[in-house]
C-alpha cells in the first residue's frame, strides 16, 4: 500500500519546546486516520506540523517520500489540503467564490478559472452534497453547511491528503454523521487519505480506520479502534473518574450509587434504560440474574452497585437465584424489566413471585394481561406500569 505521509520520531511544538514527543505515523493511501484525545492534548499541533505550517522540533515529515521542508509551497498545496476549525472567509463571499480559491495552486497568474477548474469545483460541491449552496453567502450558512463547504474547498485542490482539525466541533449529530460519511466516501471512492482530530470517542470508533490516542505529551496507542479502544485506555486518555467506557456499545456509562435501593431483573436489553434512568434519578441499583452474554450485562456491570450473573446459555442455577434473592431482600423496591422469558431464565419469574410473597413493593414494565399470564394469582399485587415516568411517579409517592 502506498504511503502518502510519514512522520518519523517526530517531536512537535513551538520553537524548541516539544508538546508531543515521538510521534510515528504512516498514513497510507485512502485511509481515514483520527487523532483522538481531550482538548489541549496537542492534536492540532501534530496536524499543523504534518501539514507544514509548523516546523518539527525534532524528526521529519515526508510526503510521498520527500521531506516536507524541502518542498515548495505550491507543491505542498497540490498534495495536502488543510481544513482548520477557525477557517474564515471574506465578507459577502459566495460559496462558489470561496471554493474557487482552492484552485489557486493550478490557476494562471491572473487567477482565471478554466472550464476544467469550473468542472472540478462543481464536482467537489456535488461530492459533499452542497451544490444547492453555491450561490449562497458563506457567512449565512449553518455550521454544518460551512464545514461541508470547507471540505469542498479542500477537495478542489485535488490533494492526496486532507488534514482536518476538529471537523465535527459545534455540529449537531446530523451534520457530524454527514461530515464523517463524506470523508469515508473520499477515502473509499477517490483514494484520498484523511487525517483528522476528534474528541468524540463514538465517531472515532465507528468512522475511522486508524486511531491515534494522544494525551500527556505522547501517543498512548495507535491502531484500528477495535484493538486499542477499551475501558482502561479511555480512562487514562480522558482521565475519567466516576464512569466507565463500554467497549461493546462504544459508550461512556456513569457509575451508579453504591447503595441497594432498587433491584432490577434485566435481560434481552430490557434493563438498560432502567439502569440509566434510575441511576440518573439518584437510586442505587442491583440486578440479576443476567446471563453474561446478554445485552444488558455490560451496562449493568458499569452502572449497578452489584449484579448476579450466570454463564452464557446456562440455565440459571439455584446458587445464582439464592444470591439474587439476598440482594432483592435487601432492596427497597423490585422492578421487573419485562425481560423475554425462556427456559434459561424462567427462574427470574419465580424470583419476582418471591418478592411479592415477602412483601416487597414490586413494579413491572409488563401489561396487566402479561403480568397475569406470568405471575398468576400474585399479579394483582404487582404495579403494572407503561413507562419509566410512571415508575418514577409511583416511587416518589412511596418514598
Amino acid at each position: 500500500m502506498e504511503c502518502i505521509i510519514q512522520a518519523q520520531n517526530l517531536d512537535v511544538g513551538y520553537g524548541k519546546n516539544a508538546v508531543i514527543s515521538d510521534v510515528n505515523i504512516d498514513a497510507m493511501k485512502g485511509q481515514v486516520i483520527c487523532l483522538l484525545g481531550p482538548n489541549g492534548a496537542g492534536k492540532s499541533t501534530i496536524l499543523r506540523t504534518l501539514s507544514g505550517l509548523l516546523a518539527p522540533v525534532k524528526g521529519a515529515v515526508r510526503v510521498e517520500g520527500i521531506e516536507i521542508k524541502k518542498m515548495k509551497t505550491k507543491e505542498i498545496a497540490q498534495k495536502i489540503s488543510l481544513v482548520l476549525t477557525d477557517s474564515v472567509a471574506p465578507s459577502l463571499t459566495t460559496v462558489y467564490e470561496l471554493i474557487s480559491m482552492g484552485r489557486t495552486p493550478y490557476t494562471n497568474f491572473l487567477g482565471r478559472l478554466s472550464d476544467e477548474d469550473k468542472k472540478i469545483i462543481d464536482e467537489s460541491l456535488e461530492i459533499v452534497g452542497a451544490s444547492f449552496l453555491k450561490e449562497r453567502f458563506y457567512e449565512q450558512l449553518s455550521d454544518g453547511e460551512k464545514q461541508k463547504v470547507m471540505i469542498a474547498r479542500a477537495l478542489v485542490q485535488e490533494p492526496e491528503l486532507i488534514i482536518l482539525d476538529e471537523p465535527t466541533s459545534h455540529l449537531d449529530i446530523k451534520h457530524k454523521v454527514e461530515v464523517i460519511k463524506v470523508l469515508q466516501k473520499l477515502s473509499n471512492e477517490r483514494g484520498i487519505t484523511c487525517i483528522l482530530s476528534l474528541h468524540d470517542i463514538d465517531l472515532a470508533l465507528k468512522g475511522c480506520q486508524i486511531v491515534c490516542l494522544v494525551n500527556n505529551g505522547r501517543v498512548l496507542a495507535q491502531g484500528i479502534p477495535e484493538d486499542i479502544i477499551y475501558d482502561g485506555v479511555i480512562k487514562e486518555l480522558y482521565e475519567i473518574k466516576g464512569a466507565e467506557y463500554n467497549e461493546l456499545y462504544g459508550s461512556v456509562e456513569l457509575k451508579g450509587l453504591s447503595s441497594n435501593d432498587v433491584f432490577v431483573t434485566g435481560g434481552g436489553a430490557t434493563g438498560t434504560n432502567l439502569y440509566r434512568a434510575l441511576s440518573r434519578k439518584g437510586f442505587g441499583i442491583t440486578s440479576g440474574v443476567i446471563h453474561q452474554n446478554d445485552a444488558d450485562y455490560p451496562i449493568a456491570k458499569s452502572i449497578c452497585s452489584q449484579i448476579i450473573s450466570e454463564k452464557p446459555f446456562e440455565v440459571i442455577s439455584e446458587e445464582s437465584i439464592f444470591q439474587a434473592k439476598q440482594l432483592m431482600m435487601a432492596s427497597s423496591y423490585v422492578v421487573d424489566s419485562a425481560f423475554p422469558v425462556g427456559l434459561g431464565n424462567q427462574k427470574n419469574i419465580d424470583l419476582i413471585k418471591e418478592a411479592v410473597h415477602i412483601g416487597k413493593k414490586v413494579f413491572s414494565m409488563r401489561s396487566i394481561q402479561e403480568c397475569e399470564r406470568y405471575y398468576g394469582e400474585v399479579a394483582g399485587q404487582i404495579h403494572s406500569i407503561s413507562c419509566i415516568t410512571e415508575l418514577f411517579d409511583l416511587l416518589m409517592e412511596m418514598k
